[in-house]
């Protein structure tokens, strides 16, 4: 019988062990006629049907009783659609034929995925329902060009890696096959035999959904919808707008009472949706949402990035709740890691028994602060991973901008090791070239296919240009966290205020460079966690002192050039460091006149203060929207600045740093006229003593700080005031 296999390739099929099994199986025009292959184990018979007429045409021969079947049609000579009747322990079932579809990757997308340039190769790898030749099921495909076979394996063939291997597509070492029948909601990994012989299980990269921890399979899922952009929301991420971010851990922000389980994305929709609305934030920030196995890492060691986590929901849920945030007018940002994953067995670490998506020399493959692995930004297919995820969730999901996390960590080869534990670049350098130009090439993408959408960098370091455009050799962040402006202000904060004038300057520093970058200024999850304490418990003094000292600080936070940034449970000065594991304690809220009570309402009128005085966000990142007034009375621990917008409206705080009050304090102001306090940290109304201004003062032509007008002042102590000027 010509072109039949032998029992060597029979025995390698039926093994699982056969690299190219649609040169074997499936409808084959040979010299002698049609000749029809099927690997079936276990099959008692197979008969062929005519797919048009649903005639049988003949019974197929079992060549091998470990499931080899085939047949020769001598007569016909034209392939035509079929199907097989296959008899299983008594039970027949009428079934289509993987092996008789052709190739599933189109030449463009081969070509733009070995090249790294496809702008979305979550639509073409994974697993996708599709229709091919009139048959309903789902298309698989995966990257993982040193293995020696790839099988589909899941609820539908009994996870028998021998039932469906894959078809190698050499040019770039990606597996295909289409699998009629198999549904959305149907469990599934990649069975792999690597280039060492040795069998690995592994979900799918690419996965929408995956099980819920501890389980590991991927979840056939059809890829969410585009979601629509809008332009107010567009809008709302730009340089000149208010812009206070509230920074969740979904796990943790609130938790049923009764078992200390986590709320639903639908109850989140309602009850986080409704919380940050109500305190004035205009953004809601996600730590990671992407699947990850263990949560103490809080989502950042994620492994199935295309998934959100099955903790809350479902991925509909997921889009439902980001839909309710924008139907109430929050933008909503999502951590996102790039820089590191875990080497779980189920995950990317050898995955196809080589260094695939990771760098293979432990002294720039792996992180020993966390034990993870650091992706390889240098291979075409890892940066088109790692790149198009970022548009998925601004696209699918309507995500509205991405944090990205850890970023010196990724720039820098020598970021947390020593000397002789890193690999220098080709110039010698410690830059990590390929992280750089990863960075410029998915912040260009965003930039182009996602209108308003933005990018947030959390780099540490003084790296030149992150928030400058890549053409301008900047790395492309529209904002970056200001590190050096919570350190230095934290570490002031954290005083006895009898010290404070020995460290005025830590304070006013930040001035300095302000304009160097577009800042946000961060009070993030990082401040209260790892026996950093909670930022109230880092406050000096007695009870009054820490929330008196906190509040002050707040309203100098708000006051300064940058963007905010604040965690779950600052906003109502928690006592106790942040953990994951519980909620935030919901119950210090219980008495409205308490401490705790009073610092929510100051962050709320904050909120509104900021978003309706536009000197306090209109020109952060401007020289001529910022002017010192006071800041060199260190003996008094006293600095006062004026904020001032487009249209020539401003804004002066004073903030007071000591338990005195500074009564008849005389700052002098560039432009005279009335002024009115519109918020006093120490009101009565946030449990503060109550001293201010009686609402309202004016300039006197008393010449003080260099200036022909001042105002007569009392400063309320450990407190904050802002004063508009009237027109």
């Amino acid at each position: 019988m010509s072109g039949f296999p032998g029992h060597e390739v029979i025995t390698a099929l039926v093994s699982g062990r056969y690299a190219d099994p649609f040169s074997i199986l499936g409808m084959h025009l040979t010299s002698e006629g049609l000749e029809i292959r099927a690997l079936l184990p276990d099959a008692s018979a197979v008969t062929l049907i005519e797919s048009k007429t649903g005639r049988k045409i003949t019974e197929l021969n079992c060549e091998d009783d470990r499931g080899f079947f085939s047949v020769l049609l001598s007569r016909r000579k034209k392939p035509f659609r079929y199907q097989f009747a296959v008899t299983w322990h008594e039970h027949t079932y009428i079934i289509e034929d993987p092996y008789r579809f052709g190739p599933l990757l189109q030449d463009i997308d081969s070509w733009l995925l070995a090249e790294g340039t496809h702008l979305r190769p979550y639509e073409r790898l994974g697993a996708h329902p599709d229709v091919l030749d009139g048959v309903e099921g789902m298309r698989f495909a995966v990257w993982a060009p040193n293995a020696q076979r790839v099988s589909v394996v899941g609820q539908f063939n009994f996870w028998d890696g021998r039932r469906h291997p894959m078809r190698q597509r050499r040019e770039n070492g990606i597996w295909e096959l289409f699998l009629p029948a198999v549904t959305i909601g149907q469990l599934y990994k990649y069975e792999i035999i690597d280039c060492n012989g040795e069998t690995r299980l592994k979900a799918d990269p690419y996965a929408f959904e995956a099980q819920m921890r501890p389980e590991t399979a991927s979840v056939t899922r059809g890829i969410p919808a585009i979601a629509d952009g809008d332009p107010a929301r567009n809008a709302a991420n730009g340089r000149h707008q208010p812009i206070s971010i509230y920074e969740v851990h979904l796990g943790s922000w609130r938790r049923h009472v009764e078992n200390n389980y986590w709320l639903s994305y639908g109850e989140l929709a309602q009850q986080l949706v409704d919380y940050v609305k109500y305190m004035g934030f205009t953004h809601l920030e996600l730590l990671p949402i992407n699947e990850h196995p263990f949560d103490g890492s809080w989502g950042y060691q994620p492994l199935g990035i295309y998934a959100p986590t099955r903790r809350f929901g479902t991925p509909e849920d997921f889009r439902l709740f980001i839909d309710a945030a924008h139907q109430a007018g929050i933008n909503v940002l999502l951590d996102w890691v790039p820089g590191h994953f875990p080497g779980d067995e189920f995950g990317l670490a050898k995955f196809d028994g080589t260094s695939l998506y990771e760098y293979a020399d432990p002294r720039e493959g792996l992180h020993q602060d966390w034990n993870t692995l650091i992706y390889n930004y240098g291979r075409n297919e890892v940066r088109n991973y790692l790149a198009g995820n970022a548009l998925f969730w601004l696209e699918r999901y309507g995500i509205d901008g991405l944090r990205v996390d850890a970023v010196a960590s990724m720039i820098y080869r020598d970021y947390s090791r020593p000397a002789g534990q890193w690999v220098p670049n080709h110039y010698g350098g410690n830059e990590n070239l390929e992280a750089i130009a990863f960075l410029r090439y998915t912040n260009h993408t965003v930039g182009t296919q996602r209108d308003g959408a933005i990018t947030v960098a959390e780099e540490s370091t003084s790296f030149s240009g992150v928030t400058a455009p890549p053409d301008s050799g900047g790395l492309g962040f529209h904002y970056k966290w200001n590190m050096g402006w919570m350190n230095d202000t934290l570490r002031y904060m954290q005083l006895d205020p009898v010290h404070r004038k020995y460290h005025h300057h830590q304070m006013t520093f930040s001035m300095v460079y302000a304009y160097s970058e577009n800042f946000v200024l961060p009070l993030s999850h990082d401040e209260v966690v790892h026996g950093k304490q909670s930022i109230l418990n880092r406050m000096p003094g007695d009870v009054w002192q820490k929330f008196a000292n906190l509040r002050a600080y707040y309203g100098f936070m708000w006051g300064h050039p940058g963007k905010k940034l604040l965690f779950m449970g600052n906003e109502f000065a928690q006592w106790k460091e942040w953990n994951h594991d519980v909620s935030l304690d919901w119950h210090l809220l219980d008495d409205t006149d308490s401490m705790h009570s009073g610092v929510q309402r100051l962050v709320r009128d904050l909120n509104q203060c900021y978003r309706q005085h536009s000197p306090l966000y209109d020109l952060d990142y401007r020289y001529d929207g910022f002017e010192w007034l006071v800041a060199d009375d260190a003996e008094n621990s006293v600095f006062a600045f004026l904020r001032r917008d487009s249209h020539g409206n401003e804004m002066i705080v004073v903030s007071n740093f000591t338990p005195v009050p500074r009564l008849g304090y005389r700052i002098g102001i560039p432009t005279p006229g009335r002024w009115r306090e519109v918020l006093n940290t120490d009101s009565q109304y946030y449990n503060g003593s109550n001293m201010g201004n009686s609402g309202e003062l004016h300039s006197e032509q008393v010449p003080s700080h260099h200036r022909e007008h001042s105002l007569l002042l009392t400063v309320p102590p450990l407190a904050t005031i802002f004063l508009a000027r009237e027109a």
